[in-house]
C-alpha cells in the first residue's frame, strides 16, 4: 500500500479547489467526490465549507448520505471545515426544515452564529496539537456544546471553534483560504494513522 493517503474532497458545494490544493501541498493525493463509487476508493474525506443545507439535500440527492454515514461510523477520517462542521455535528441548535446531518462528532452547533456575510473576519486561533493558526470565519458556525468523547481542540471569543473525535475532526473557520496547510497536514497524518 501506498503509504501516500488518497484523500477526496466532498465536491458538492463549496470551496472544494482550494481544499484540493491544500491536500496536496500536505502530501495528499487528492480528489473530488460527488458519487457513492468516488467515495469508496478514499482513505479519507474532506467536507468543505459552503451552505449546510444545499449540501445536506445535495448529499441525498446523490445518493451519498447513506454511504457518508456509514464511511463515518465505520471510521473513515474526515475534517469538515464550517458547512462541513454542521453536516459532522450529531445535533444542530436550529436546522433548517429537512436538514440532516452526518453525524460522527458528539457536538450540538449553532449555524451561522458569529454573524452574517458582513460580519465574516479573520482571527488567530490558537489549535491545539497545530499552534496558532489563521482562521477565517465566514457565516460561520460555532459548537455550543460537546460530549465527553470530542476533544475540544480551539475556542475563539469563549466559543468552541474546532474539535477532534476519534478519527473525525471539525472546524469553525476555513484554513484550506490562508496559505497554511498544518490543518491538513494535521488530518493527512489521522489518514495515515487510521489505514
Amino acid at each position: 500500500m501506498s503509504s501516500t493517503p488518497v484523500i477526496g474532497v466532498l465536491a458538492l458545494q463549496g470551496d472544494v479547489r482550494e481544499h484540493l490544493i491544500a491536500l496536496a501541498a500536505a502530501d495528499a493525493v487528492a480528489r473530488p467526490v460527488r458519487r457513492p463509487e468516488e467515495l469508496a476508493e478514499v482513505d479519507g474525506l474532506v467536507i468543505p465549507g459552503g451552505e449546510s443545507t444545499t449540501i445536506s439535500k445535495l448529499a441525498v440527492l446523490f445518493g451519498l448520505m447513506e454511504p457518508l454515514r456509514a464511511r463515518v461510523a465505520d471510521g473513515m477520517p474526515v475534517y469538515g471545515t464550517c458547512a462541513g462542521l454542521i453536516m459532522l455535528a450529531d445535533k444542530i441548535l436550529d436546522p433548517r426544515s429537512g436538514q440532516e446531518t452526518i453525524g460522527g462528532i458528539d457536538m450540538i452547533v449553532r449555524r451561522n452564529a458569529f454573524g452574517r456575510q458582513n460580519e465574516s473576519f479573520e482571527a488567530t486561533v490558537e489549535v491545539t496539537g497545530v499552534g496558532p493558526v489563521e482562521g477565517v470565519f465566514i457565516r460561520a458556525p460555532w459548537v455550543e456544546s460537546v460530549g465527553a468523547q470530542a476533544e475540544v481542540l480551539a475556542e475563539h471569543g469563549g466559543h468552541i471553534v474546532a474539535v477532534r473525535q476519534g478519527n473525525a475532526l471539525a472546524t469553525s473557520f476555513h484554513p484550506e483560504l490562508t496559505g497554511d496547510h498544518r490543518m491538513h497536514a494535521l488530518f493527512v497524518d489521522m489518514v495515515r494513522d487510521a489505514r
